[in-house]
C-alpha cells in the first residue's frame, strides 16, 4: 500500500471513530498528490486519549403545560448530575423537535449535558442510566435520549 493509501485509509479510520471531528474533503489527498507540509503536519495524531462522550438529550416541556425553568434543571443537575460526574460535565441549552409514542410532534426548549470519561470507567453507563431514569421520574418525561461516541481528549 502506497504512502497516500495508507494516509488515505487512516483519516477515513480515524473520522469513523470521531477521532479529530471529521476529515475535510481538502485534507485527503488525491492518490496523484504529494502531501503538503500542512497536509502532513494536519495529518498528524492529535495528543491526547481516547475517552468516551455520552450526550444526554433533557426535553423541557412539562406534561401539564409548561416549561421546565433553568433553576429546575439546575437542582436536577446539582442533585442527580454532579455527584455522579464531579469531575465536570456541559450543559448546553437548545431548541429542538421530537415524535412521541402518540405521534404528536413537540418543539421545545432542551438541555444536552455532556461527559467525557476514560473508558477504565465501570460506573459511567450505570451512573448515565441513573441519570436518564431520575429526569423521566422527577418531570414526568417519555424519554431522554442518549448518544455515545468515541473521541480524542486531552487537557
Amino acid at each position: 500500500m502506497s504512502f497516500t493509501s495508507r494516509r488515505t485509509a487512516l483519516a477515513v479510520f480515524a473520522a469513523a471513530l470521531g477521532l479529530g471531528g471529521g476529515v475535510a474533503a481538502s485534507a485527503v489527498p488525491t492518490a496523484s498528490a504529494a502531501p503538503s507540509a500542512p497536509e502532513a503536519a494536519a495529518l498528524q495524531a492529535s495528543p491526547g486519549e481516547v475517552w468516551k462522550r455520552t450526550e444526554l438529550y433533557f426535553g423541557t416541556t412539562k406534561p401539564g403545560g409548561g416549561e421546565l425553568t433553568d433553576a429546575e434543571f439546575t437542582a436536577f443537575t446539582d442533585k442527580a448530575v454532579t455527584p455522579r460526574f464531579p469531575d465536570g460535565f456541559t450543559e448546553l441549552t437548545g431548541r429542538g423537535q421530537w415524535r412521541g409514542s402518540d405521534g404528536v410532534i413537540s418543539r421545545e426548549r432542551s438541555k444536552v449535558i455532556v461527559v467525557v470519561y476514560p473508558f477504565t470507567d465501570r460506573d459511567a453507563n450505570r451512573e448515565i442510566e441513573d441519570i436518564r431514569t431520575d429526569y423521566k421520574k422527577a418531570f414526568a418525561q417519555e424519554s431522554v435520549l442518549r448518544t455515545d461516541s468515541v473521541e480524542k481528549v486531552s487537557f
